[in-house]
């Protein structure tokens, strides 16, 4: 077996070599396109046999699906956390905070997604992007505001977090802003345009 093969059991293991395949798919990617990375490529860099690589992704579009696909599974660890919090004003900021970390910390992957749209729009993943989306957005707009809300009150709040990750798409490469400051600046329009909304 591969030494980067994992045996069963060894989750962890597995996990770390599956983030460490997707970060230098990543790297390759944007450096040289996605359509001009193959997959030996990405071996290659990463030092493992095409066996190896084929053990955690098929093929190429199997890695970007597993972008997405941990999004959404950070999404839902979200969503899951929101439901055991008290409803209220602390909960919703933190809700809000909590989703920017997200975006932040999947900045890298929004951007290589966002340069590359008219070669991934053609595959069924991306087609079907946003209907994966639209339900947790209901979700997070359910649980920052409450299931009630008025129907102006709920389309304030779903622009709120479409204000975050536009903001941060826009702005996160400003040289004259510094990523903490930005971070306030998105964070404080979200919570005015969430402010006395919903919950008291």
């Amino acid at each position: 077996m591969d030494a980067d093969v994992p045996a069963d059991g060894h989750a962890g293991r597995r996990g770390d070599t599956r983030a460490r395949i997707q970060r230098v798919a990543l790297e390759l990617f944007a450096e040289q396109g996605y359509d001009a990375t193959s997959l030996r490529e990405i071996a290659e860099r990463l030092g493992v046999t095409k066996a190896a690589l084929y053990y955690h992704f098929k093929s190429k579009e199997d890695i970007v699906r597993s972008f997405s696909e941990d999004h959404f599974c950070r999404m839902d660890s979200l969503i899951d956390w929101a439901r055991q919090q008290p409803p209220g004003p602390a909960t919703g900021h933190e809700i809000l905070e909590r989703y920017l970390t997200i975006l932040i910390e999947g900045s890298d992957v929004f951007r290589f997604l966002e340069q590359n749209q008219a070669t991934l729009r053609s595959g069924d993943d991306g087609k079907h992007r946003f209907e994966q989306f639209r339900p947790r957005l209901y979700a997070l707009v359910d649980l920052l505001i409450g299931p009630d809300a008025t129907t102006r009150a709920r389309i304030r709040t779903t622009a709120a977090f479409f204000s975050i990750s536009a903001s941060l798409m826009l702005y996160r490469d400003q040289a004259d802003t510094s990523p903490e400051e930005l971070r306030k600046i998105i964070l404080e329009i979200a919570d005015d345009l969430t402010r006395d909304l919903g919950y008291p």
